[in-house]
C-alpha cells in the first residue's frame, strides 16, 4: 500500500526520476552529491563548476495560508530563507563555500499574491544573503525573475538558483564514502548562535504531509487554492490544529514550528573546511528522502544510524496525528538531523564541539559498515525507539 506522501502526489524517493536523470553524463565526480562539471566560465582546469535548483515547495503555500488568516505578509521572508538554504546546504555538500552566486525564481498568482508578498520574498532573500556574509559566508545574489502563472498556481512557489566554481582538490566526494567512517549528526532543532529565534527543526521537506495531517479541515475549505484538487479530499488537511494553537511539548505555536525557517549549516561547515578540509570524507544533506537519503552515495556500503537525536515535538505531533509508520517518517523528514558528516572516529570529536559553540547540537549518530547483503547494495538501518527499521 503507498504511504501517505504518495497518495497525496508527492515522491520521497523519486525513484522515477532517477531513472531519468542517473542516466545523464555524471559529471567529474560521478557520485558526488551534485553535479560537477568542468570550469566552463573560467576555462581553468584546476577548477570546476556546480550549480543547484531546489525550492522551498508546498511551505509557500503554508505560508500564503498564514498571511491570510494574519495580515503578515512578512512570513514570506522565512519561504525565501528556505528556498537559498535548500541550495546553499546541497552545494556545501560537495565543498563549495566560495563565491556562490543565487537567482532567485518566483512564480504566483498574481490575483491572490499581491505585491507586498512579491516584497516579502525578494528583501527578505537579500536580507538573509547579507547576513550569511556577516557570518562569512560568501554568497551573493544574481537578481531572479517574478512570473505571473495563475494557471500553473493557486497561491506562490518560490525556487533559487545557486552556482560556484571550487578548486578540484577541494571536492568532498561522497563516493568516497566507505566502512570505518562515522556519522556525525547537526541537529535541525534548537537555537543556533546566528539565529534569531528558535528553530522547530522542520526544514523544507515533508509539507506535503505535514500540513495535511496536523492542519484542521476549515483551512482546506476556506482556502481550496492550497492543495491539488486531484487529490483524495480526506487526504486533504485533516489534522486538529489552528496555525496558532500550542504544539504539544514545545514553547512554539503550531504555525511557528512548521513555519521555522530553515536552518543552514554554512557557518559550522566553512569553519571545519577552514579548519581541516581534508578530515570531511562526505557530506550528506537529508532533505528530499530524510535519514534515507545516504543510500544514494557510495558502494557496497551498510549505514547504521543507531544514536539518532530524539524527534523534535513537531515530528513527534505529526507522527501521532497522521498514524504513519515510523518507516515513512524517517523516509520523509529529517526526524532530528538534517546534515551529516562523514569522518574518521578521531576528528568527530573537535567536529562537534565546533558546531556546539554554534548552538547547534551534534553527535555522532551512526557508522559505515561493508554491506552484508549478497548483492552488495548499500542499504541502512536505524534504531528508532525500540524499533529496528531497515531500508
Amino acid at each position: 500500500m503507498k504511504g501517505l506522501y504518495a497518495r497525496r502526489g508527492a515522491s520521497s524517493s523519486k525513484t522515477e526520476l532517477h531513472e531519468v536523470v542517473d542516466k545523464l553524463d555524471p559529471g567529474l565526480f560521478p557520485g558526488a552529491f551534485c553535479k560537477i562539471t568542468e570550469d566552463v566560465l573560467g576555462g581553468d582546469p584546476s577548477r570546476c563548476c556546480v550549480i543547484h535548483s531546489d525550492g522551498s515547495g508546498t511551505k509557500s503555500a503554508l505560508a500564503y495560508v498564514q498571511w491570510r488568516e494574519t495580515g503578515d505578509a512578512s512570513v514570506f521572508r522565512g519561504i525565501a530563507q528556505d528556498s537559498v538554504v535548500m541550495n546553499l546546504d546541497d552545494l556545501l555538500c560537495v565543498g563549495a563555500d566560495e563565491g556562490i552566486l543565487v537567482s532567485s525564481t518566483i512564480n504566483r498568482n498574481a490575483g491572490r499574491c499581491p505585491s507586498e508578498v512579491i516584497e516579502a520574498l525578494i528583501e527578505g532573500t537579500e536580507e538573509f544573503i547579507k547576513r550569511l556574509r556577516g557570518l562569512g559566508v560568501s554568497i551573493y545574489s544574481g537578481g531572479g525573475e517574478t512570473a505571473d502563472v495563475g494557471d500553473l498556481t493557486g497561491t506562490v512557489v518560490v525556487d533559487t538558483c545557486a552556482a560556484a566554481t571550487l578548486k578540484r582538490a577541494g571536492v568532498i566526494d561522497a563516493s568516497r564514502i566507505e566502512p570505518g567512517l562515522v556519522i556525525v549528526g547537526l541537529s535541525s532543532s534548537g537555537k543556533a548562535a546566528y539565529e534569531t529565534a528558535e528553530n522547530s527543526g522542520m526544514g523544507s521537506n515533508g509539507f506535503t504531509s505535514a500540513r495535511h495531517d496536523l492542519l484542521s479541515r476549515s483551512y482546506g475549505r476556506k482556502y481550496p487554492e492550497t492543495f491539488d484538487p486531484a487529490m483524495d479530499k480526506k487526504l486533504a488537511y485533516r489534522g486538529k490544529f489552528r496555525l496558532d494553537d500550542p504544539l504539544p511539548g514545545s514553547k512554539q505555536t503550531v504555525g511557528e514550528a512548521l513555519l521555522s525557517p530553515t536552518r543552514t549549516y554554512a557557518p559550522i561547515l566553512s569553519r571545519i573546511f577552514r579548519r581541516d578540509r581534508s578530515a570531511v570524507k562526505g557530506l550528506i544533506h537529508c532533505s528530499g528522502g530524510g535519514q534515507t537519503k545516504c543510500l544514494r552515495f557510495g558502494k557496497g556500503l551498510h549505514y547504521v544510524k543507531d544514536n539518532l537525536f530524539p524527534p523534535p515535538p513537531v515530528f513527534q505531533a505529526i507522527l501521532k496525528q497522521s498514524r504513519a509508520s515510523l518507516k515513512e517518517m524517517h523516509r520523509v523528514f529529517n526526524m532530528g538531523h538534517r546534515m551529516e558528516i562523514y569522518c574518521r572516529p578521531e576528528d568527530a570529536p573537535w567536529m562537534m564541539v565546533l558546531s556546539r559553540s554554534l548552538g547547534v547540537d551534534a553527535r555522532v549518530v551512526g557508522r559505515v559498515e561493508k554491506s552484508i547483503l549478497k548483492d552488495g547494495r548499500n542499504h541502512l538501518t536505524i534504531l528508532a525507539g525500540k524499533k529496528t527499521l531497515e531500508y
